[in-house]
């Protein structure tokens, strides 16, 4: 009787948090920037560099935004940092909402 009782109460428990867990709000998808098109940033921080991969010259933050000018070079991309950066550099591609 105690084992039946105790079998529920953990499918009651399992139950519940799968439940809860559908009933969240799915993350945003990040995808790659167009070229020609204003981009708004999706990661909480982006950092804006000289060259792919080189030096850091600022951080863009989410809900800010990048005109995407390319070209692309190793998962980078060329372009516009809006903001208070205000100058043109390279963010790694895939952020964008």
């Amino acid at each position: 009787m105690v084992t039946r009782r105790r079998t529920r109460t953990i499918a009651g428990l399992l139950a519940g948090v799968v439940a809860a867990t559908l009933a969240l709000p799915a993350p945003a998808q990040a995808a790659n920037g167009t070229i020609g098109q204003r981009e708004t940033v999706c990661a909480s921080d982006l950092f804006v560099r000289t060259q792919p991969n080189g030096a850091w010259m600022g951080t863009l933050y989410q809900g800010q935004t990048f005109l995407v000018e390319g070209p692309r070079s190793g998962g980078y991309i060329y372009g516009f940092a809006y903001g208070h950066i205000n100058r043109r550099g390279w963010v790694q591609d895939g952020w964008f909402c």
